[in-house]
C-alpha cells in the first residue's frame, strides 16, 4: 500500500459538517474508491481516484457524485432515471455495473466498471462505498451512426426536462446558467449550442457559441460578441425567435438566398463556420418578455432535427428563460445595492499628519449583496471618528439597513461630543426600534491628539472583528479590548471604551469579515493570516498595504463584500 502524502490525506477529509472517518480509504493500485452519504454526496475520496479522474479533492468533496461524475457515452448529462447507481444507492444494497462513463477534470470521458456496497458512517448514519476502475475500451466517445436524441424514449425526455429545471434554477448567475444549459444539451441533442441574448439597451449579444469536440466542450469566442439589430418584420428564423414569434427548424439552405438584414448575414456566416447541416432555433422566454434565442445545431451528428426534437428544445428553452430571468433580476438588484453602497461611502477627511486610505470591494456573486461600510468624519470639539460596520445579511434589505445605521451613527456621533460606547448604546436602542429587524456589527473609534506629537485612539466594539495595529518595526496585534455584543439583539449590555496611545509610525486597519472569512475558511485562520501578512508589509505605503492585503489575505472563495479603512500616524 502506498503511503499517502499530505494532500492525499487532506482529500480524504470529510466534507463540511462531518469529521474525517477513523479509518482512511484503502489505496488500491488500479482502482479508485470514494464514499458517499445517503444523499449521494462524496464525503471521502482516495488519491488513486483523484489520479484516475484528473481532479482535485476540492472539486469532489461535498458534491453530488451523479452530477459531478456520471455521464452518458457521448459526454451528455445523464438523467437520474438512467443512472445505474441510483437504485442500489437508494435501496441500500450492493450493485455493480460495466460500460459506464465518468467525466474527468479536463472534460474527457473515463470508461469504468464499478462496484457499490452499503456501509456505516458512524453515529447511526449510512452511506455507500464505490470502487471503480478503468475498463479496457479504446475509444469511449466514438459515435454510432444514430444521434443520441433519436433513441431517447418519452421517459428519457421527461427526465431530461426535470433535470433541466433542477439544474438551471440552482444558480442565480447568468454565466453559470448558460454553462449548465450547454452541458445539458451538448452533445446529447446537438454538437453545437448558440445563445443570443437581448441586452437592456434592446441590442443583441451572441453570448455563447460552444462545440463538442474530442470528448469536451470548446467555446468559440471568435464567433461571440455584439450582433446586428433585429428587424421588426423579418421572416428569418433567428429574427422571429428573438421577437418571440415561433420556433423553427433551419439548415444552411435557409440562409442561401439574399439576406434581408445584417443579422441574417451573421447567421449565414455562423452556419458556414460551424458546418451545421440541421438546427433548431427557438425563443428563450422569461416571465415578462423574450430573453433571447437558443440555436442547437448538428454538424458531426447524423440525422436532421425533427418536429419532436423541436418541441423538446422549446421546453428546454422555456426553462432556461425562467432561470435567466431570475438571474438577471438578481444582477439588477445587486447593481442597485452596490450603487447605493458606493454613494454612501464617504470622502475621507483631511487630518494633518495622518495618512488615510479605504477600500470597498463588492461581493463577486450577483446573489450576494452585503451591508459593509466604512466612514470617517470630524468630531465636534476636535478629533476624528473612524467607523467600520457590517449589517447581518446578504441582500437588498441588508444594504438598506446599512444606509439607515450609517446615517444614524453619523448623526449621533456628530451632534455632541460623547464617548464611543455612549454613541453605540444610543445607536443600539435605535436599531431595535427599526421597522425591519436588523442586526449589525460596528467599531466606532475616536482619533485624538495626545500632546504635541502623540495620537490617542479610543474605541468601542459591537461584535465586530478587532482592529489590527501594525507597528513600524513589523510587530502586529489585534486590539481586542472594548468588545461587546452586536447591535440589534434587544439586550442592554454594559459597554466599555478602550484606549491606547498609537506608537509613532504605526498603522491601524479596520476591516469587515469578508477579508478574513469564507465558507471554507474560518475566522480564526483568517485573522492569523491577516496578522502575519500585515506584519510583513509594515514598511509599505498605506495604499500598497491595503491593496496587497486584499490580494493576499482575502479568501479565493469569498462571496461577501469587503470594506477596509486604514490610517498611519506620523
Amino acid at each position: 500500500m502506498e503511503a499517502p502524502d499530505g494532500d492525499e490525506r487532506r482529500c480524504r477529509a470529510a466534507a463540511a459538517g462531518r469529521p474525517a472517518a477513523p479509518a482512511e480509504l484503502s489505496e488500491l493500485r488500479q482502482a479508485g474508491t470514494y464514499l458517499v452519504d445517503d444523499r449521494g454526496r462524496i464525503i471521502e475520496v482516495s488519491a488513486q481516484a483523484l489520479r484516475l479522474l484528473g481532479r482535485t479533492a476540492d472539486e469532489l468533496l461535498g458534491r453530488d457524485a451523479h452530477d459531478v461524475l456520471h455521464r452518458g457515452r457521448y459526454g451528455e448529462s445523464l438523467p437520474r432515471s438512467r443512472c445505474a447507481m441510483r437504485q442500489p444507492l437508494i435501496a441500500g444494497r450492493s450493485g455493480q455495473g460495466e460500460l459506464e462513463w465518468f467525466e474527468r477534470g479536463d472534460g474527457t470521458l473515463l470508461p469504468v466498471s464499478w462496484l457499490l456496497t452499503p456501509c456505516g458512517l458512524g453515529g447511526g448514519r449510512t452511506g455507500s462505498l464505490v470502487i471503480f476502475y478503468e475498463s479496457g475500451i479504446a475509444e469511449p466517445a466514438r459515435r454510432e451512426p444514430e444521434s443520441a436524441s433519436a433513441s431517447m424514449s418519452e421517459l428519457d425526455r421527461l427526465a431530461l426536462l426535470a433535470e433541466t429545471t433542477t439544474i438551471l434554477t440552482a444558480s442565480l448567475e447568468v454565466a453559470e446558467t448558460l454553462r449548465q444549459l450547454v452541458r445539458l444539451t451538448v452533445p446529447l441533442l446537438a454538437d453545437w449550442a448558440v445563445v443570443d441574448l437581448l441586452t437592456e439597451d434592446h441590442g443583441v449579444s451572441r453570448a455563447v457559441v460552444a462545440h463538442h469536440e474530442n470528448g469536451g466542450v470548446i467555446h468559440r469566442e471568435d464567433l461571440q460578441g455584439p450582433m446586428p439589430p433585429v428587424p421588426e418584420e423579418s421572416p428569418m428564423p433567428l429574427s422571429r425567435a428573438l421577437r418571440g414569434v415561433t420556433a423553427t427548424l433551419a439548415g444552411p439552405e435557409t440562409y442561401r438566398g439574399t439576406p434581408d438584414s445584417h443579422i441574417a448575414v451573421a447567421q449565414r456566416k455562423l452556419f458556414q463556420a460551424t458546418g451545421m447541416h440541421s438546427a433548431c432555433i427557438v425563443p428563450i422566454r422569461g416571465v415578462r418578455e423574450v430573453v433571447g434565442a437558443l440555436t442547437l445545431g448538428r454538424a458531426d451528428q447524423p440525422g436532421a432535427f425533427t418536429t419532436t426534437d423541436l418541441l423538446l428544445v422549446e421546453d428546454i428553452a422555456r426553462r432556461a428563460g425562467l432561470a435567466l430571468d431570475n438571474a438577471r433580476l438578481y444582477e439588477r438588484q445587486r447593481r442597485v445595492a452596490e450603487t447605493m453602497q458606493r454613494h454612501l461611502l464617504p470622502q475621507l477627511p483631511v487630518v494633518p499628519g495622518v495618512r488615510m486610505s479605504a477600500r470597498y470591494v463588492p461581493a463577486p456573486r450577483a446573489s450576494q449583496v452585503g451591508g459593509d461600510w466604512y466612514d470617517a468624519f470630524h468630531l465636534p470639539g476636535g478629533g476624528t471618528a473612524l467607523v467600520i460596520g457590517d449589517v447581518v445579511g446578504h441582500d437588498l434589505d441588508a444594504a438598506a439597513g446599512m444606509a439607515q445605521i450609517c446615517n444614524m451613527l453619523r448623526a449621533y456621533a456628530g451632534a455632541q461630543r460623547e464617548s464611543p460606547r455612549t454613541v453605540l448604546d444610543r445607536l443600539d436602542l435605535a436599531v431595535t426600534r427599526m421597522a425591519q429587524t436588523t442586526m449589525a456589527t460596528v467599531v466606532l473609534a475616536h482619533l485624538e491628539r495626545a500632546g504635541d506629537e502623540g495620537w490617542l485612539l479610543r474605541w468601542a466594539n459591537a461584535g465586530h472583528p478587532p482592529p489590527l495595529l501594525v507597528e513600524q518595526d513589523g510587530r502586529a496585534r489585534f486590539l481586542e479590548a472594548g468588545h461587546g455584543p452586536l447591535l440589534g439583539t434587544g439586550l442592554r449590555p454594559a459597554r466599555a471604551d478602550a484606549v491606547i496611545e498609537l506608537p509613532p509610525g504605526s498603522a491601524l486597519l479596520l476591516y469587515t469579515d469578508g477579508l478574513v472569512e469564507s465558507r471554507a475558511h474560518n475566522l480564526d485562520e483568517g485573522l492569523g493570516r491577516l496578522c502575519r501578512r500585515a506584519a510583513g508589509l509594515a514598511g509599505l505605503p498605506l495604499d500598497a498595504l491595503c491593496d496587497l492585503l486584499l490580494d493576499d489575505v482575502r479568501p479565493a472563495d469569498n462571496d461577501d463584500d469587503v470594506a477596509m479603512l486604514a490610517l498611519r500616524v506620523p
